[in-house]
C-alpha cells in the first residue's frame, strides 16, 4: 500500500465516496472542496485507489478530517490506520513543537471504535459540549 499527499481528483473523489455507498455530490462542488482542502490523502494498491480522507482546517488551531473513505474490500487491512497516521504526521510536522491543535471530525456509528484506538474522544464528553452539525440546503 502507497499512501500519497494531494493526489485526490474530483472523478477519483466521486469513485471512492460512491464505492462506501454514500450519495455523492456533484462533480463541481467535489472540485470546490479539494481546492479549498488544507492536504488530501490517497491510498493506493499498485494502480488501484483504494482510500481517501481529506483535511480541512485553519492551520492554527483546528484541523478537521472529512470524507475518509476505505472501499469496504480494504477495510481491516490496514488502509484507514495508514491514511490517519500520515493525516496526523502531516498535522504534527505543520504546526510549531510547542503549539496544541483539536484534530475534529464527525464519525459514523460504525466507526466509532476505529477512532476511539487513535485517541478520538466521543462527543459528548465529560468536560465539553456535544459536537454538533447542521446540513444547509
Amino acid at each position: 500500500m502507497d499512501i500519497r499527499m494531494n493526489t485526490l481528483t474530483p472523478e477519483l473523489f466521486l469513485e471512492l465516496y460512491g464505492s462506501v455507498g454514500w450519495e455523492p455530490p456533484c462533480p463541481e462542488q467535489v472540485r470546490t472542496a479539494l481546492r479549498h482542502s488544507l492536504a488530501t490523502f490517497t491510498c493506493y494498491d499498485g494502480d488501484r485507489p483504494v482510500g481517501m480522507v481529506r483535511l480541512l482546517g485553519d492551520g492554527g488551531m483546528s484541523f478537521y478530517i472529512k470524507d475518509f473513505a476505505v472501499r469496504p474490500a480494504y477495510q481491516g487491512k490496514g488502509v484507514g490506520t495508514g491514511l490517519l497516521m500520515a493525516l496526523e504526521r502531516y498535522v504534527r510536522d505543520c504546526k510549531p513543537r510547542d503549539w496544541a491543535v483539536s484534530l475534529e471530525l464527525i464519525s459514523s456509528r460504525e466507526a466509532v471504535s476505529f477512532y476511539r484506538r487513535f485517541g478520538f474522544e466521543e462527543r459528548p464528553c465529560d468536560w465539553d459540549g456535544p459536537g454538533m452539525l447542521k446540513m444547509v440546503r
